[in-house]
């Protein structure tokens, strides 16, 4: 009886997870340690043949002489912090504002997220309209000079603008999670606080926030992966330039690969890139789940 019990269980397991587990690791677990062997040929990403064994020849070349590489890594880290630190703040806001007695609150909240729906690619090409067409047309009607700068055309304020259009794009979705969690605090930490005559900002800092600091571990990680991996938005807005200015290491990545048909040369950024971004959100989840609290 137990191992008829114990067979049905595995047929029922091999059933449902057995087909997705299938995929995942076609489409994910195997093209990753396929990467990681290419990292350490000379592959032209055609010929098999070709792919010659150059050990650590890659890495010593990113490491010593891929200055552009390192100079998209250097952008995407500021970019990084900039999204982060942006999107984290306007998402809480709006968070707090729309868990508060609002007619349309629920109408709001499907504005502010619909951005995430968007493609990005196709969100990078109505921002770039915007940035260039629209932007220039107010500026010249109004002469206010916000407008008339040149949005995409200098490092400064492409930059500014990519962060502008993540932003746009990511708040709702951190909102919406912001939201859940805040309107899981229990009322009744909150009311014996204003008894014991806490202000709003005391019961923000002392009450709130450690309590959705969970929330804000997992959106601190959405956010922080994400903006390392940008790509669509880069390549869409402002294409690295000018020059190679707001290049960002996904970009970088794709033009070394499939643009200039350096496959292992790519792959070893990539797993390079890989490993980074692992430590930096590893990191970040550990620090902030330290700071969780139990209600």
């Amino acid at each position: 009886m137990l191992k008829r019990k114990q067979l049905s269980e595995w047929i029922q397991q091999t059933v449902f997870v057995g087909p997705g587990l299938l995929f995942f690791t076609l489409i994910v677990i195997l093209p990753f340690f396929m990467g990681f062997y290419y990292t350490f040929t000379s592959w032209d990403g055609m010929d098999m043949d070709h792919a010659k064994w150059v050990g650590l020849d890659n890495l010593k070349r990113i490491f010593t002489e891929d200055d552009r590489f390192w100079s998209a890594f250097w952008f995407t880290s500021k970019f990084t912090v900039a999204a982060v630190a942006v999107t984290n703040l306007v998402s809480f806001v709006l968070a707090m504002l729309l868990t508060q007695n609002l007619k349309l609150k629920g109408v709001l909240r499907t504005i502010f997220f619909l951005p995430n729906v968007i493609g990005g690619l196709l969100l990078g090409y109505i921002w770039y309209f915007i940035f260039v067409r629209g932007f220039s047309t107010i500026g010249e009607a109004t002469g206010i000079g916000f407008f008339n700068l040149q949005w995409l055309g200098t490092p400064a304020t492409g930059f500014w603008g990519i962060v502008i259009v993540f932003v746009w794009q990511t708040a709702g979705y951190m909102m919406l999670i912001y939201i859940a969690a805040i309107l899981n605090v229990p009322k009744e930490l909150m009311e014996a606080a204003r008894i014991d005559g806490a202000g709003a900002w005391r019961i923000l800092r002392s009450v709130t926030l450690p309590l959705i600091m969970p929330a804000i571990t997992i959106c601190l990680f959405l956010t922080t992966s994400n903006a390392f991996k940008m790509f669509d938005l880069n390549l869409s807005l402002t294409g690295g330039g000018p020059g190679n200015a707001t290049e960002s290491i996904a970009l970088n990545i794709y033009r070394e690969g499939l643009v200039n048909g350096r496959y292992g040369l790519g792959t070893a950024k990539a797993m390079i890139f890989f490993f980074g971004v692992a430590l930096i959100t590893l990191t970040q989840v550990w620090v902030t789940k330290k700071k969780e609290v139990e209600a």
